[in-house]
């Protein structure tokens, strides 16, 4: 595990993040206690996490608007860790762009799982989400992209481009569920695939994680997020990606 790899563990219960301080350091990471969202915005751009677990209770503070600002303004893995399992919460918890949620109590080896699973999708650190509007670099010779109907999702960078070139910021949720859809075209995936494909695991009889991303997606990818014609539901079976992919250099 790279030691610098940096974690922002935000909590306002102290025992809660000398824990996961004390166990995520033991497992390699370099890891930052906070007690407040103000303190993590006064972080960001000084020390800027790859990844920032979130609790919602923070006292006077929305918990939500806290993970809304973060996906606004910074690129970085998002956990919510946090006492409110009701499925609400969870849905919009992932709809403001957490990447997973976990419930307290929690098992430290299941949170570090996921963790893992986030990171691997991940650039090594947070970085502005307004870096999104610079002008998007040459390809590199051998760099991988996917296109469909004048969309370009380069893998390499994990950017995609909408047909005016224009860069669409995906969380990593988001990208690895296009990315999937990409590699499978017109064919049905089972909301279990699309979960295993993406974040490593099966889904619950009430898990709506993929709905969820699906959702986001076609609001960034279709004219009509309500009549979607990209990515179609199957009733019963999953979901379908319409448009024929291609491969190769734009």
């Amino acid at each position: 595990m790279n030691p610098s790899l940096h974690i922002a563990v935000v909590d306002d219960e102290v025992d809660i993040t000398q824990l996961l301080g004390n166990y995520l350091s033991a497992q390699g990471y370099r890891v930052t206690q906070l007690h407040s969202g103000q303190a993590l915005a006064e972080l960001m751009p000084r020390d800027p996490p790859a990844l920032v677990l979130l609790d919602l209770g923070l006292p006077g503070e929305d918990g939500f608007a806290v993970a809304r600002q973060l996906r606004e303004h910074w690129r970085c893995g998002l956990v919510i860790v946090t006492g409110r399992g009701d499925a609400v919460d969870k849905v919009v918890g992932l709809e403001v762009g957490a990447d997973d949620y976990v419930t307290k109590p929690f098992d430290l080896r299941e949170l570090l799982a996921r963790i893992k699973a986030v990171l691997r999708r991940l650039v090594p650190a947070a970085v502005p989400a307004t870096a999104a509007a610079a002008p998007t670099p040459p390809a590199a010779p051998n760099r991988e992209r996917l296109g469909f109907e004048g969309w370009q999702l380069d893998l390499a960078a994990r950017r995609l481009t909408d047909p005016q070139g224009r860069e669409v910021s995906l969380t990593t949720g988001e990208f690895d569920l296009l990315s999937a859809f990409l590699h499978h075209p017109g064919r049905v995936l089972s909301r279990d695939t699309l979960l295993e494909q993406t974040r490593g695991r099966e889904a619950g009889p009430f898990d709506r994680t993929i709905d969820v991303q699906v959702g986001r997606l076609r609001k960034k990818l279709e004219q009509d997020a309500e009549n979607p014609q990209i990515i179609k539901s199957v009733r019963g079976a999953g979901y379908i990606f319409i448009p024929p992919v291609t491969t190769g250099q734009r």
